[in-house]
């Protein structure tokens, strides 16, 4: 299996969280954003880039380092053959991580790349609604001027 790039600048997490998209889980939570490092000139997306962040809310270092294990373990097994090209991705561990069954967390992952409209495999909605699958959801407004508009 190919070796799924990493995001490890600050600067690439932080475009993630103020520029991107989000889903939470019980077990993780999944932001993705549109890659810049695509080449929208030959209209080619580029692979999808990962990166892993756990807060001490999640606990110690042991734990902390336990929980992006697993969190790699999951994105190895769903990333490859569901998720969008063209996206950068941070996967971020929540206190749950670690007493999640496995097969939950991959089931976590999955779902959050369906709920923000970017997992390859997931089945189209029908048509008549008018609303297909590769469609991206709006994103929210959260800011209290957005709200007032």
């Amino acid at each position: 299996m190919a070796r799924i790039a990493r995001l490890k600048q600050r600067s690439e997490f932080l475009r993630a969280a103020s520029q991107g998209r989000k889903w939470a889980t019980r077990g993780l939570v999944l932001q993705a954003v549109p890659s810049p490092a695509s080449d929208p000139p030959a209209g080619v997306p580029t692979e999808p880039r990962i990166g892993f962040t756990a807060s001490k809310r999640v606990g110690g270092a042991v734990e902390r380092n336990r929980a992006k294990r697993r969190l790699r373990a999951a994105v190895d097994r769903v990333i490859p053959d569901h998720a969008a090209r063209g996206y950068d991705y941070v996967v971020i561990a929540r206190p749950e991580t670690l007493g999640r069954p496995f097969d939950a967390l991959v089931g976590d992952l999955r779902a959050a790349l369906g709920r923000l409209g970017l997992d390859r495999l997931a089945a189209p909605k029908d048509r008549d609604t008018g609303s297909p699958a590769s469609e991206p959801p709006v994103p929210r407004r959260t800011s209290p001027e957005a709200r007032n508009e």
